[in-house]
């Protein structure tokens, strides 16, 4: 791992620690304060802008989104699928992004994966209708409203579309302007382009031992995933952000208990796990309390925020290097003593 940083607040008090670098060729070190893309925790940021919409009346929360987008989710399943059921993956539809890039396959079979698609689509500018279509036309991967459920960046675009719908603005102002800049986030927002602006850690992508030495991906066109899953950020910010939202400050108590609601999902790991509204309930053991929040990776760096439900401890944590663990035989990834040196911070972290 070339860099890792993160914040943890147990009430008044927080701390900040770093390790390692943020750029392999200079050695530079990482910092605490660096800005950082964390992935689909960008997710409950977009859920959070979709329940604001709910309280308003403009989105019916069980209403099916064929209603809303009937071109994009046409006949029986857009009458099928709810607004409900795209931000607690339940929704039955597939992932796109084996479509997008070709010569990756999806989590977990990745015994035919390779890692070309990653440059070629580098600079890529994709479009979320196109994405979406890949979606919606592939095999579906569940019935709607089933569980478990099944984690797809498919169900997040549609929601994008769905708040540009309603609200008659882009998703990334929507979402900044009514989220990020209510939650008083000064290192937060949307790229513009494919750069990180600020101070920031080169991202190295690993692809599971196939790309060696790990490659730089920092300068990558973040439309495969756009608003739903594109945020930049600090673990400050994420921390910030995490404890505005259990304090009800973001949506209301209401919204908020339906945020909780959990069903299970399989995540694209293929754990299964309690999943709500754009967060997901992570427990230490028994009699320890559950937090809650969300994790997120990219190219070549990952995050994960979590905030105990009493919202007094919290953690946000972020790494500049992606999918380390190698392949065995079947293709699934092998542990990897990163793996172990990440939960015990997580647990010290958040349990002390």
């Amino acid at each position: 791992m070339p860099g890792l940083f993160a914040e943890v607040r147990d009430g008044g008090q927080v701390w900040r620690g770093a390790a390692g670098v943020a750029d392999l060729a200079t050695g530079r070190p990482v910092t605490a304060g660096l800005r950082h893309r964390v992935g689909s925790i960008t997710k409950t940021f977009t859920a959070a802008a979709v329940l604001q919409q709910v309280e308003s009346g403009r989105i019916g929360l069980d209403t099916p989104i064929g209603q809303y987008l009937p071109e994009l989710v046409p006949g029986e399943r857009g009458g099928a699928i709810t607004v409900r059921m795209l931000i607690n993956h339940t929704s039955g539809l597939a992932e796109y992004l084996p479509y997008a890039y070709p010569s990756l396959k999806a989590f977990p079979a990745l015994a035919d994966t390779g890692p070309q698609s990653l440059d070629d689509h580098r600079l890529t500018r994709f479009h979320r209708t196109e994405l979406i279509g890949m979606g919606v036309g592939a095999p579906a991967v569940g019935t709607p409203g089933g569980t478990p459920g099944v984690y797809s960046n498919t169900n997040y675009l549609l929601l994008c579309e769905l708040l540009e719908q309603v609200t008659g603005t882009t998703a990334e102002r929507c979402i900044t302007r009514n989220v990020i800049e209510r939650a008083g986030l000064r290192d937060t927002g949307f790229p513009t382009g494919p750069d990180v602006d600020g101070p920031h850690s080169r991202l190295y992508e690993a692809w599971f031992g196939m790309i060696d030495p790990p490659r730089d991906h920092s300068v990558h066109d973040m439309s495969w995933v756009g608003p739903s899953a594109s945020l930049i950020s600090t673990v400050a910010d994420l921390n910030r952000f995490y404890g505005k939202l259990l304090a009800g400050e973001i949506v209301s108590p209401s919204s908020l208990a339906q945020m909780q609601r959990t069903v299970p999902v399989v995540s694209q790991e293929g754990r299964t796990i309690d999943y709500g509204l754009g967060l997901h309930a992570m427990e230490g053991g028994p009699g320890q309390d559950v937090f809650w929040g969300h994790g997120g990776t990219v190219w070549g760096g990952g995050a994960l925020a979590m905030i105990r439900a009493d919202g007094r401890r919290q953690l946000a944590v972020a790494v500049n290097l992606q999918r380390w663990n190698r392949l065995d035989s079947s293709g699934r990834p092998q542990p990897h003593p990163i793996d172990g040196a990440l939960a015990a911070l997580y647990r010290l972290a958040m349990f002390g």
